[in-house]
């Protein structure tokens, strides 16, 4: 099988796919695996799939340690605090919380030995028939796999070519997030802050390496026509929306030509009415993007991955009864964690005085739709699939 794309999405489908007994290669686009990047999180049956992957000790010990995180007002003084307990740990501040480079190296790590992994190249074209995927790789190579699957994000180029133009799928909520590390000389201490203005946010979050630091930045925007590659241009925009930002803008700002990490995207959805064709699938952010503002966009990849290897080999590794039934299962919770998502996009936006009022959390419907979206997908033990990790079951 091949799987497109190294960062999270991939490389847990890698490793269940491996332990079912494929044989997996991983084709990233980049030349070695992306450090950094925004802090994600692991609730409700996310943590479950972890554990049943192996990796619980080594995702807890690459963790943040972050302890909760201050609102804060132009002058640093805290307006309201948030705790990693909160909620059982799956509150604002998440009990599981890694940055994304952090987690792509334990997954890394996990499969590398076991997994044939391509960086620097990618897939320049795909054919597919009744048997399997001819694939021509950029860097010349040819190959043909029984099944393909683009773990390969947001702007998903396997996507492109067999379901059509990104335009078709991604759905702007209003909102653009830019991250990127800067030295620790605010005195962060476990404790992340943040400040916000009317449709403008800046937050600074700590980090395992104390001399160092994670910034975001956050601004609402009705469209976004920067190319999603084109970084001196993200970096114009930046400076332009964030102008005039108030609290500690001007000194993180300062390091912003220096961050080695930088990263801006619009907060955008795909939504899509089938995640498969024939024998190429989609998975992660490329089939169901939430958006950061939902919170759960690891978590949906991780229990993706689970479930998407252990239907295609419950299935015999047939696509169509495998990509099916996958869907089936994670449907109703990718549309309950896009809700939330939407949500808190409404809730980021700039209201004139006619405009109708944000999303109200207070109301037992909105306590229901977070327990659906933290653990509204049944995970099967696939009892009847041989499991390399574990004796086989008789």
């Amino acid at each position: 099988m091949l799987v497109v794309g190294a960062s999270i999405a991939g490389p847990a489908l890698a490793h269940w796919l491996r332990r079912w007994g494929a044989e997996v290669t991983v084709v990233e686009r980049m030349p070695e695996l992306r450090p950094g990047g925004q802090a994600v999180d692991a609730r409700g049956v996310a943590r479950e799939v972890i554990g049943r992957m192996g990796l619980a000790a080594a995702v807890r010990a690459a963790c943040t340690d972050t302890a909760g995180a201050h609102t804060v007002d132009a002058d640093g003084q805290v307006l309201e605090t948030f705790r990693a307990e909160d909620d059982g740990g799956d509150g604002y501040i998440a009990d599981i919380e890694i940055l994304r480079g952090d987690l792509s190296r334990v997954l890394y790590d996990d499969t590398r030995d076991g997994v044939e992994y391509v960086f620097g190249d990618w897939v320049a074209e795909l054919a597919q028939d009744v048997d399997g995927v001819d694939v021509v790789f950029a860097g010349g190579a040819r190959r043909r796999f029984d099944l393909v699957v683009g773990a390969d994000g947001l702007h998903s180029a396997v996507r492109a070519m067999v379901f059509g133009p990104h335009e078709r799928f991604l759905r702007h909520l209003g909102h653009v997030l830019a991250f990127y590390s800067v030295p620790n000389e605010f005195g962060l201490d476990r404790w992340l802050l943040e400040y916000q203005e009317p449709g403008r946010s800046a937050l600074l979050r700590p980090v395992q390496d104390a001399t160092r630091a994670m910034a975001m930045f956050g601004f609402a925007s009705p469209d976004f026509d920067v190319d999603h590659r084109d970084v001196a241009a993200q970096k114009r925009l930046l400076r332009e929306r964030v102008a005039g930002l108030g609290w500690l803008t001007p000194d993180v700002l300062a390091h912003l030509d220096d961050a080695p990490d930088f990263y801006l995207d619009q907060v955008a959805q795909v939504v899509m009415d089938r995640w498969s064709s024939g024998r190429v699938g989609l998975l992660g952010d490329a089939a169901f993007s939430s958006s950061p503002l939902s919170g759960q966009g690891t978590g949906l990849a991780l229990v993706g991955a689970c479930v998407l290897a252990g239907e295609l080999a419950a299935a015999g590794w047939d696509p169509d009864t495998g990509f099916a039934r996958y869907e089936a299962r994670m449907r109703p919770f990718v549309e309950a964690n896009q809700e939330i998502g939407r949500l808190n996009a409404r809730s980021r936006d700039v209201r004139g005085p006619d405009a109708e009022p944000g999303p109200d959390f207070t109301g037992e419907w909105f306590v229901e739709l977070v327990g659906r979206a933290l653990n509204g997908v049944e995970l099967p033990d696939y009892a009847g699939v041989p499991d390399t990790a574990a004796p086989i079951r008789s």
